[in-house]
């Protein structure tokens, strides 16, 4: 079985996170959920429907794959379900289609558990926690953790608590009462830091001394963080390694949040919040009164900034100075509240690359060209 992740037309739905990427690459939970597709279905390839500028770098298929909608996430339910379609049948759960082999004209209701579907940005933090415990119990089930440290102090059952190899965790407090954390390769929790589960540590990943984390926190590979953080996805290679408070947050990949970095998550009116639309491209009432900052890929803002509530980044931004920046800022920016301008390409390449180098990776020219197409679109 091959599988192809639809975009399902939400591309812009999920911007500036899918500026970069496609629906279905996005992390929530442990995974992303090409990720997660992969981990039940071992053998398949997996490809995409997406942008076009997007398919370079994340190809699509031709033909024999079943289509998938790219924002439901997976269990084990939903995979015995795909396995039994036909011919040009289609997958139902209510008014969301899931599946689907041809044409998929011949309709199939879904019966199992019910699938989590992400239809909205702020649904990567609202569904967080429900997905990483399900993540949890997927890649911990039949397995043993390594043996945590007698350094920590433990509230709640240990057995939630699960080690990969190289995790390192000493003199920190776990509480599992509140959900299950997982640290994954070569990942440390250093000391000093309390945490409130459900955590997910991705591998190489790294709370730095005496950070505080009240739980449903996502780490992406190679993302060091510290200070205060409350319901946020970061989704790799992304540092937020000082002070500050940030909450009901999504943050992208090779991004960093200068030293004492704060983000309001509440407007003072305890207000639905509003927030920018890549689809309307005008601010939108939603339906969440909790939004903090979400920043789209290779951005990054200096030391003491202030972000208000549901502030959006684009991509390649650099914020500095002063005050608050506006609630929308494009990509390609660089500057702060008093004078902005549009940051040039080839330096904004270079600074990635020089980010990334100490990785010991760099922009591949698909990646280069989907930063072009970004550059060049807005």
């Amino acid at each position: 079985m091959n599988i192809q992740l639809n975009d399902n037309g939400l591309h812009l739905k999920f911007a500036p996170l899918t500026l970069t990427r496609p629906v279905g690459n996005l992390r929530v939970g442990l995974f992303t959920n090409d990720e997660r597709w992969s981990f039940f279905l071992s053998e398949a390839e997996i490809t995409y429907k997406t942008e076009e500028y997007l398919s370079e770098k994340y190809p699509s298929a031709i033909k024999d794959v079943v289509e998938v909608n790219a924002s439901v996430i997976p269990n084990e339910d939903l995979i015995a379900a795909i396995y039994h379609l036909s011919d040009n049948e289609i997958l139902m759960y209510k008014d969301t289609w899931l599946a689907k082999i041809g044409k998929g004209e011949n309709t199939v209701a879904f019966k199992g558990q019910e699938p989590i579907i992400i239809e909205e940005r702020w649904h990567l933090f609202q569904k967080n926690d429900a997905i990483l415990r399900n993540d949890f119990n997927t890649i911990t089930s039949g397995r043993l953790s390594r043996e945590l440290s007698s350094s920590n102090l433990v509230i709640g059952d240990e057995s939630l608590i699960f080690l990969e190899e190289g995790a390192v965790v000493e003199g920190a407090i776990l509480n599992t009462k509140t959900g299950p954390i997982y640290i994954g390769e070569n990942a440390e929790i250093m000391e000093g830091s309390v945490v409130r589960g459900p955590l997910g540590m991705n591998n190489n990943s790294a709370l730095k001394l005496g950070t505080k984390v009240y739980g449903a926190v996502t780490l992406g590979p190679h993302c060091k963080v510290g200070g205060e953080v409350n319901n946020v996805v970061f989704q790799a290679y992304s540092n937020k390694g000082h002070d500050g408070f940030l909450g009901n947050a999504l943050i992208g990949e090779w991004c960093n949040l200068g030293a004492d970095t704060n983000t309001s998550n509440l407007k003072n009116n305890y207000g639905m919040v509003s927030t920018y639309s890549y689809e309307s491209e005008k601010e939108e009432v939603t339906d969440t009164q909790f939004m903090g900052v979400c920043m789209g890929d290779h951005s990054k803002c200096g030391i003491n900034t202030m972000f208000n509530t549901a502030t959006v980044i684009g991509v390649s931004t650099n914020i500095f100075g002063s005050g608050f920046p506006k609630k929308f800022v494009d990509s390609f920016i660089w500057g702060g509240v008093d004078s902005s301008v549009s940051f040039k390409f080839d330096k904004a390449i270079e600074y990635s690359n020089n980010m990334m180098a100490r990785r010991g990776l760099e922009l591949s020219l698909a990646e280069q060209n989907i930063l072009k197409y970004i550059f060049d679109k807005k």
